[in-house]
């Protein structure tokens, strides 16, 4: 129900924005489309299933993420200068931004909410054991927790581990059990 009167109010206020002549519709709307079938965390999960199943491509990955996730045909602003981070058993990262909200836009779409949040901008760096443990994510006291405060000039992209027993698994329905948080850190898939 809540979300029916939000949509209510976005469809006023738009009425209200183009009637008074703010916003062009049809630049509206290919700013609508854009965000919900090229842009969004659907394209990062590609990135991180091709990882998995293309050594090659986990290392070009690795050597140079802008390039590898522009050769899967995304790229632009907010994704210009990418750096991807490999979890392992031994080694878990996190990513936030301390300052703003710098994002990696063309990967992981709009981002959410907690991630421009000072609770969570300020918790991370200090205590990320417990972020994690409130996104439900408990690692093993062995594994290192490494946080990246993402910049106007370096965006990441966190590759999760791939889950065992997904081997017969397709490169879509391996993209299928990536999840946004897991490419941000704050959650295992």
């Amino acid at each position: 129900m809540a979300d029916d009167g939000m949509a209510l109010r976005v469809e006023a206020l738009e009425m209200i924005l183009v009637e008074k002549g703010y916003v062009d519709p049809a630049a509206l709307e290919k700013i609508i489309t854009t965000y919900e079938h090229d842009v969004g965390p659907r394209n990062g999960a590609r990135v991180v299933a091709r990882s998995w199943t293309d050594p090659a491509y986990r290392e070009r990955l690795r050597a140079d993420a802008t390039a590898a996730i522009a050769e899967l045909g995304y790229g632009g602003r907010q994704g210009e200068h990418m750096v991807a981070l490999e979890n392992t058993p031994e080694q878990h990262h996190v990513v936030v931004c301390t300052l703003c909200s710098c994002y990696p836009w063309p990967v992981l779409g709009l981002p959410p909410t907690w991630y421009k949040s000072a609770a969570y901008r300020s918790r991370v760096v200090l205590d990320p054991r417990s972020v994690l443990a409130d996104f439900g994510v408990t690692l093993p006291a062995s594994t290192r927790v490494t946080v990246h405060d993402s910049t106007a000039e370096v965006r990441y992209l966190v590759v999760p581990m791939r889950p065992a027993g997904t081997e017969h698994l397709d490169e879509d329905a391996l993209a299928a059990l990536v999840t946004r948080d897991s490419m941000i850190g704050c959650g295992l898939l």
